[in-house]
């Protein structure tokens, strides 16, 4: 198992972390998150356009994830780009997002309408480096 297999693992099996983005002036910008890692193998994360690590992300797409294992000693960094999910496609890749973190929503339509009106878009991270302490 290479090392990013391990990493796969260890982020499909949790959906908790903090996600750091670079602000203008080049410190880190945290946000705790919910995530998913998606079968395509990219970190899955619903914003809205307005929140900081959006238009951190529009400006420079390098984001890192942290995320917590069982104690402090156990954690890994997942390193990578940004991309962000708008437009066409999006009703069904928050939906997909939805059931991946929740389950099946009671009434898509409300749902809909709520992304809609937060102004939810989607980021779609890729995994290009990973580093920390797994057990």
């Amino acid at each position: 198992m290479t090392d990013l297999d391990r990493a796969h693992h260890f982020l499909r099996v949790r959906h908790d972390g903090i996600l750091a983005t670079i602000k203008r002036d080049g410190r880190p910008q945290l946000s705790n998150i919910l995530y998913f890692l998606d079968d395509d193998g990219r970190i899955k994360i619903s914003a809205t356009q307005t929140r900081a690590k959006t238009l951190n992300l529009r400006r420079d797409p390098r984001a890192s994830l942290h995320v917590q294992g069982r104690d402090r000693y156990e954690y890994l960094v997942a390193e990578g780009a940004a991309q962000l999910v708008e437009g066409e496609g999006l009703a069904e890749a928050l939906r997909h997002y939805y059931r991946k973190v929740r389950g099946e929503h009671p009434n898509w339509a409300e749902y809909d309408a709520a992304m809609v009106n937060e102004q939810r878009l989607l980021l779609s991270i890729s995994v290009d480096r990973a580093y920390g302490q797994l057990r």
